[in-house]
This record gives structure tokens, C-alpha cells and sequence, in this order.
């Protein structure tokens, strides 16, 4: 397990370890974890948010009620950032970084592929993260400069240089009109590749990149909270980060992988994918 990698914040006179911090995210996600797997079974209601793909149920909200409770509990002036509650100021210079349930439509059509992930930022930078998997109990962490662990027990991202030998994982947006350029993106990229998957979780898809069974995963369209956490744990087993710029994964493109696999994918990107006014693609 990790080491002591000590920060200091403004309000704070005690040095504080991130691996503490990660301790205290993985008991929030793992109470979080068995709140979401003790309920699904029942039915649900669900609200439709940007598109009828983009939905909350009411286990979402229950989930990341119950976590930022925790977090709040132990550390009453951190920040806070969430999927489905918005954000909270702190002054502690810690922020929480909150995905309650990745994988929201997996975990109504009673699939296995969901997830909660937690990251903890100083200075807008992961410091220790967790995706928690409920259905399996799997657990991916990550301290900075610590190395990343599935279960407490090191993990490494594959080495793979060939993009014609890679098993590259993506998903999809829900804005119909991005989808559609991002399968033309597929159709050039599997034709390319050894094969494709998309779990429709970026966080477990970041945790498979971590553990070497993708050799590189790309995505469009994320935000924030998908991605904090697992970024950090791919990065800390080795994984290259990217997105439309080297190293700058960002709402609009995240690649994590071996090193030439993401400079690959990234020019496919970069050729499939045209940015807009705003930033985005």
C-alpha cells in the first residue's frame, strides 16, 4: 500500500497524508457500493437529464448523499464536487471529486458494469482516488507517486506498441449529432486495431487500463468526475494520459494507454473529431 505523501493546506496546521485521504474515500465508496448493490434488485425511479440516455435514478443521489455525509463528517471544510449535487466551496484546499454511480444505465438494465469513484484534488490535481466495483467488491486505488493497486495488490499498464495488437476500450456521448462523428471515429479505428469494447463505465474502462486488460481507452464527451479518479489510478500504473493536448485530459477528449497507442489515437482524434467555438468537438 502506499506511502506518506504529506501535503499542507491553508487551514490545516498538521500535515496531512494522502494516503489517509484515500483511506477515507474508500470507506465512503465501499458503504456507498453496498448502499447500490443492496438496492438493485428494486425498482427505480429514474429522471431524464440532457437525453434519454443521460439519466439519474434515485440510488444516484442516494449514493452520493451518503458519501459526501462521510467525507463531511470526518473533514467539515473540504470541497466539494458532484455528479448530482453540484458544488460545495471548501477552505481546507482539499476538493472531493464524486461519481456516485458510473454507469448509471448498466446498473438499471442489471448489468454488471457500475461504479463509484472518488478522488480527492489539491490545487486541481488527484492526489488519491478510488473506483469501488459493487458487483464483484473490486476495489482500484491510487496515491500520487505511490503506484496504483487493484485489491492492495499492484497494477500495471500494458506496454503494448502495435496499434494493430491493442484491445482498445471507448464509449458515447449522449448528444446524437457528437455520437455520430464518434462512430465514424470507430469505424476508423477498428479497422486498425485487434479489437474494440466499451463497458459504458469510463471509470472502470480507466481501471482496465490500469490493470493491462485495455491496452489504450478513448472517450469523448466525459466530465470531471468520470475520470478523476480513474485518470490518477491508470497514471500511477504506468499509463500514458492524454487528451487533445499531451497530457491535458479534459471534458472534451481523454486517452489513457501505452504511450505510442495514445499519440496514435489521439491523431485519429484529431483528424475524425473537429473542435468547436467552445472548446469542445
Amino acid at each position: 500500500m502506499p506511502g506518506r505523501l504529506t501535503t499542507t493546506t491553508p487551514h490545516r496546521r498538521k500535515p496531512m497524508s494522502a494516503s489517509e485521504l484515500l483511506d477515507l474515500a474508500m470507506a465512503a465508496a465501499s458503504e456507498a457500493g453496498r448502499t447500490l448493490a443492496g438496492g438493485r434488485a428494486a425498482p427505480h425511479s429514474v429522471d431524464i437529464k440532457s437525453s434519454p440516455g443521460d439519466v439519474v435514478s434515485e440510488l444516484d443521489r442516494a449514493s452520493e448523499r451518503l458519501i459526501v455525509e462521510t467525507l463531511l463528517a470526518a473533514r467539515p471544510d473540504d470541497g466539494i464536487l458532484g455528479e448530482e449535487g453540484g458544488e460545495r466551496a471548501g477552505s481546507s484546499g482539499i476538493r472531493w471529486v464524486i461519481d456516485p454511480l458510473d454507469g448509471t444505465l448498466n446498473f438499471l438494465r442489471g448489468t454488471s458494469a457500475f461504479a463509484v469513484s472518488i478522488a480527492a484534488e489539491i490545487e486541481g490535481e488527484s492526489v488519491a482516488g478510488v473506483v469501488y466495483e459493487p458487483a464483484t467488491s473490486r476495489t482500484y486505488a491510487a496515491v500520487r507517486g505511490h503506484g496504483a493497486w487493484c485489491d492492495g495488490r499492484p497494477i500495471t499498464a500494458s506496454r503494448q506498441k502495435r496499434l494493430s495488437h491493442a484491445l482498445v476500450g471507448t464509449g458515447f456521448g449522449h448528444d446524437l449529432a457528437l455520437r455520430a462523428q464518434q462512430a465514424s471515429l470507430l469505424g476508423d479505428v477498428a479497422k486498425r486495431v485487434m479489437d474494440i469494447r466499451s463497458s459504458g463505465s469510463a471509470a472502470l474502462d480507466l481501471c482496465a487500463v490500469a490493470a493491462g486488460h485495455l491496452d489504450v481507452y478513448y472517450e469523448c464527451d466525459t466530465r470531471l468526475w468520470d475520470r478523476a479518479a480513474g485518470t490518477l489510478i491508470a497514471a500511477e500504473a504506468g499509463a500514458a494520459i492524454s487528451g487533445r493536448v499531451p497530457g491535458r485530459p479534459g471534458d472534451e477528449l481523454v486517452i489513457a494507454g501505452s504511450a505510442p497507442l495514445v499519440d496514435a489515437i489521439r491523431d485519429l482524434c484529431a483528424e475524425r473529431l473537429r473542435p468547436d467555438p467552445a472548446g469542445g468537438w
